[in-house]
């Protein structure tokens, strides 16, 4: 979680949860483990989209912003204020959630919550489904004894008391040691998970202990939900994201840090050991993202401000096996506070705002790929040492990125075996011959991806 003032209270608390899945889980549970993170939607068009796009395209899963009751205001990060446990936010009521679920889940796409609860708010008014609050005070549900006794803001990353026991950018912090309000969590994740939810991201997780995680998580209705957590590494800081790899998947941010850096300013053919190979967390411990709601406002990571180049990352994450991928699908803004355009609703991806990088055809496409080509190990390496890398996925895929300048033209030696494929990302045929080559052009800032049971285009 980014550290911000008031402004960006909330922001900062959205930012700093990850999601985890099961002790031992290589990545979602399932054969499909691509997320849309369709930030700041509303359920309505999150149903409908996972009818139109996640299914088809092969998404395991859609994530969906908070949708519990929250502070008023036109902001994204009220969202991350909640104020009761009720699902009355702007996003929708309970019948629209229960309806989204049930329709993702028609479609084959399961669905994952943004969760908040490290805290609530900070100030005092009337919530989105009308309760009354004040910053210590959310009448039926938490008392000034249920938080932590340090009102202050966290102000030493170095000290991990003051991390997990102050307040995140002045929000209301949880005790969680304490057993009710371990118990109440739990009741609203189990409220969830009797809608239907198969998972949770866990929002600022890096500020509540391990153990009181693992403690709530055992109190779930079903504990072997999915389960991601943001916990942002920071060199020399007390919390450490591996302290929560016990309890699910570790949102690993210096995945996306370096993933700019490397694209921007570096050579590509660095990445032929991305992943364990620098020093980042076992790849069935991570979720793994270009960029996220906080990233892309901070610049820490690329966005959909760097078009090619953000699309050529993400093609790249999708083909590379490590960690379990987030799509960030978002909307186009210039004041970092603004909320979603329309409320939430989205009438059609690439209109008022909405840039549904899910659904842009080289990201889209590349999620078949994965699928595909699962379980199978990166064979074939070839770089320039430079800008333009190739691999194989086995024999069921080879991706080629091209991020120099100008087009490169060579045969490629795969694995595939002889025949026609459809290249997803140009959506022409591709030959592979009886030795395993395959020769092509790609223009500068474009990429080629083929895979075993996709021949026609």
């Amino acid at each position: 979680m980014a550290r911000r003032t008031l402004a960006g209270i909330a922001a900062l608390a959205a930012a700093s949860v990850v999601m985890t899945p099961t002790a031992a889980e290589a990545s979602p549970p399932g054969s499909k483990d691509v997320t849309a993170v369709l930030f700041e939607w509303n359920f309505a068009s999150v149903a409908r989209e996972c009818t139109t796009t996640l299914g088809p395209a092969g998404f395991g899963y859609v994530q969906v912003s908070p949708p519990a009751e929250h502070i008023q205001g036109s902001q994204w990060w009220t969202s991350y204020q909640p104020v009761s446990y009720k699902i009355a936010g702007r996003l929708g009521d309970r019948a629209a959630f229960k309806n989204m679920v049930d329709t993702c889940h028609a479609a084959g796409v399961k669905v994952v919550v943004d969760t908040v609860i490290n805290h609530m708010s900070a100030g005092s008014g009337t919530g989105t489904g009308g309760s009354s609050y004040t910053k210590y005070n959310y009448p039926g549900l938490y008392s000034s004894y249920d938080f932590d006794n340090c009102t202050s803001q966290i102000s030493n990353y170095g000290d991990r008391w003051n991390v997990q026991n102050c307040e995140l950018v002045g929000l209301a912090d949880l005790d969680t040691g304490e057993e009710y309000v371990r118990k109440t969590v739990a009741g609203y994740m189990n409220d969830l998970l009797s809608l239907g939810v198969d998972g949770f991201r866990v929002d600022a997780a890096k500020h509540i202990p391990a153990a009181d995680l693992a403690n709530i998580k055992s109190r779930l209705t079903n504990p072997s939900a999915y389960w991601k957590q943001e916990v942002i590494f920071g060199a020399g800081e007390a919390v450490q994201p591996t302290e929560y790899t016990g309890t699910g998947d570790v949102q690993e941010f210096r995945y996306a840090y370096d993933l700019k850096r490397v694209f921007n300013n570096e050579n590509l053919a660095y990445l032929k050991n991305y992943g364990e190979g620098w020093g980042y967390l076992n790849s069935g411990s991570a979720g793994v993202f270009v960029d996220n709601h906080d990233t892309e406002r901070n610049g820490s990571t690329l966005s959909y401000k760097d078009n090619a180049t953000y699309t050529l990352a993400n093609v790249f994450m999708l083909a590379w096996p490590y960690g379990a991928p987030d799509i960030n699908s978002g909307y186009e803004f210039t004041d970092h506070d603004a909320g979603p355009p329309n409320g939430g609703r989205v009438d059609a991806c690439w209109q008022n705002g909405w840039k549904c990088q899910h659904n842009w055809r080289e990201i889209r496409s590349m999620v078949g790929f994965r699928n595909a080509t699962r379980g199978q190990a990166v064979t074939n390496w070839w770089d320039n040492g430079g800008d333009a890398i190739a691999f194989g996925r086995g024999s069921k895929g080879f991706v080629a990125i091209n991020h120099e300048s100008g087009s490169l033209t060579r045969t490629y030696q795969t694995s595939l075996p002889a025949g026609t494929y459809c290249d997803v990302q140009s959506n022409k045929p591709v030959t592979v011959d009886g030795s395993g080559r395959l020769t092509a052009t790609l223009g500068s800032n474009t990429a080629l991806a083929v895979y075993a049971g996709k021949s026609a285009c």
